[in-house]
């Protein structure tokens, strides 16, 4: 068994074909397949059931996928720290980032990253706050940026505080309340809402502020993602309260300032058991550090970083 076997089994299951995979790997199929092949006889088991529709895993190709990617995954991390040790950064960084991250740039800090270490390949997720902290948990994301209420702090993760935001309601232009300068959460509790899932983190900000206030609301319209949630207060189906540097960004809508808004705070986090070369200078691009302080402060306990 090496690993080249196990990149072909990690590329059919993930393409459901053996031609797609092979092109994926950059062989012929004949290759690919006699590899896999190859395997399932030294392992004594089928990996894939073949039909002329598609290919599936079987319960034993289940069973070994986890561990042929932790395998590559494994590999990957050993060249990696080997080429850090002479200086060179290379491998992969997965980064997460929740919709409505404002406190940096991704799309440029990822191009300041990429011209300084091109050898490293880099997978960008969109996510919710809460699944990006599992995800950090579980190594799959490296880094990743969350919007919390004041009131959480990410666990088990090792986490920055960048930035501190209230925020806004969001209408349509041409809804009654576009016109007014300042709203307080009394008046909008008797708006309908379009608002992200319940139990979310993006969610909380708001419902934690409206059950402190006394106030129930009305959410007839649930979505996933921030942008789209825009769209839909965009089209007068609701209001909405967003974060302000965010919905600054936001084109079609109005923002009006909430007196007595929340406040979403922004977090950069990594895992605090392993951290790959690229993870660290990815966050040295950004400015972060990723020890403690001279104050001797916690990663965690220091101010936003802009």
């Amino acid at each position: 068994m090496d690993l080249q076997q196990m990149r072909y089994v990690v590329a059919v299951a993930e393409t459901s074909s053996f031609t797609r995979a092979a092109e994926r790997c950059l062989v012929v199929q004949s290759a690919l397949s006699h590899q896999i092949a190859r395997l399932e006889r030294e392992l004594g088991a089928r990996l894939f059931e073949r039909t002329s529709r598609r290919v599936r895993l079987t319960p034993a190709g289940a069973a070994f996928l986890p561990a042929a990617r932790q395998c590559l995954d494994a590999a990957e991390r050993a060249v990696a720290e080997v080429a850090a040790a002479v200086g060179e950064v290379r491998g992969r960084l997965a980064v997460g980032v929740i919709p409505s991250v404002a406190a940096v740039d991704i799309p440029r800090a990822l191009r300041d990253f990429r011209q300084r270490y091109p050898a490293v390949r880099v997978s960008l997720r969109v996510g919710a706050s809460e699944e990006l902290v599992e995800q950090v948990r579980q190594g799959a994301v490296d880094v990743a940026f969350l919007g919390l209420p004041a009131t959480a702090r990410p666990q088990g993760v090792d986490a920055r505080e960048l930035a501190r935001d209230r925020l806004v309601a969001v209408v349509a232009p041409d809804h009654p309340l576009a016109g007014e300068p300042a709203v307080d959460l009394r008046r909008l509790s008797s708006e309908v809402f379009v608002d992200l899932p319940a139990g979310t983190a993006g969610r909380a900000q708001s419902d934690q502020a409206f059950a402190a206030a006394g106030l129930g609301r009305d959410v007839a319209f649930e979505v996933t993602n921030a942008d789209f949630l825009a769209r839909l207060v965009g089209q007068g189906l609701g209001v909405a309260m967003l974060p302000a540097a965010y919905a600054r960004q936001l084109a079609g809508v109005t923002t009006i300032e909430v007196a007595d808004a929340p406040i979403r705070v922004e977090h950069v986090i990594w895992s605090p058991v392993s951290r790959p070369p690229a993870a660290t200078a990815f966050l040295d691009i950004l400015g972060i550090p990723t020890a403690l302080d001279p104050a001797g402060d916690a990663p965690g306990a220091a101010g936003p970083v802009r």
